[in-house]
């Protein structure tokens, strides 16, 4: 995974603190700036690293499983799921609409940890090693999903065409395609970016983000135990409203709905969040 200096630490507004150490750190409130930690975005292959604190990691969001469920629930044929990490998503979808559902993940360790979750719910999902660049299924999916903004984890304009082409071959006419990812917020950038926060939810885990706007990526680190213990780093790539439009022109999708929220909301200009619906016409 990403190669990192060691890092100093600083309360933000405040002096340098020790090289931190579980234990040392200030209280869960405090933010901390992180002076040094340069992270290596990785390829859209490597978040093994991941794997053993994804269930953690993921536990606050749970919003948008009762969306795909839904979905999935209208779907009149074989479902899909790319990225499907741990099961977090295709493992409820399948209890609740007693449908199939395939699940394809690069990772080998994401998939070990879904194997055990599959086989411990008892439910049908198919789990497929593959890069979701690449998917091909042999009958034609109705629908086709990829939850938390896992499509922001492919880092060209090119790898998220070919992803949305590979849909669109996929889906049979009037098959639909869902996803969400965050909308890109400058004034939510600024007060996060190079700040070590406590992760939502757990006491264990600490959350660093660092923004490379010429590309626009975004650099997000997880430290286990304490800011600069234990550092593994994923990166994400944001996109802009219009060119998810131009993605969905060019691979032959149409919008069906895009909303702000999982409740389904319209989307606005005060959205923080695309929750998209797109269509394969016919």
């Amino acid at each position: 995974m990403a190669r990192t200096t060691t890092p100093r630490l600083e309360l933000r507004g405040g002096g340098p603190l020790a090289q931190s150490r579980p234990g040392s750190e200030p209280g869960p409130r405090k933010e901390l700036r992180v002076i040094g930690h340069r992270p290596q975005y990785t390829g859209v292959s490597d978040y093994d690293p991941f794997a053993p604190i994804y269930d953690e990691w993921a536990a606050g969001m749970t919003e948008d499983v009762p969306f795909y469920v839904e979905l999935a629930r209208e779907a009149d044929g074989p479902i899909v799921e790319l990225a499907v990490g741990t099961g977090r998503v295709a493992i409820p979808v399948a209890r609740e609409t007693g449908k199939r559902v395939i699940g394809i993940d690069l990772s080998p360790a994401m998939l070990k940890i879904a194997r055990e979750r599959v086989a411990e719910a008892g439910v049908d999902v198919e789990l497929r090693r593959g890069d979701m660049r690449d998917f091909e299924l042999g009958e034609p999916a109705a629908l086709v999903y990829s939850p938390f903004r896992a499509l922001l984890h492919l880092p060209a304009w090119h790898d998220r065409r070919r992803v949305l082409e590979r849909v669109a071959a996929a889906l049979r006419p009037g098959g639909r395609f869902a996803w969400n990812a965050f909308v890109f917020n400058p004034h939510i950038a600024a007060r996060n970016d190079r700040v070590a926060r406590p992760h939502p939810g757990s006491e264990t885990m600490w959350e660093y983000v660092e923004h490379a706007p010429g590309d626009n990526r975004l650099d997000l680190t997880a430290f286990i135990g304490g800011p600069g213990v234990e550092p593994r780093t994923t990166s994400l790539w944001w996109v802009t409203k219009s060119e998810w439009e131009g993605l969905l022109d060019v691979s032959g999708l149409e919008t069906e709905a895009l909303y702000r929220s999982f409740d389904r909301r319209p989307f606005d200009d005060d959205a923080t969040e695309f929750v998209w619906v797109a269509r394969r016409p016919g």
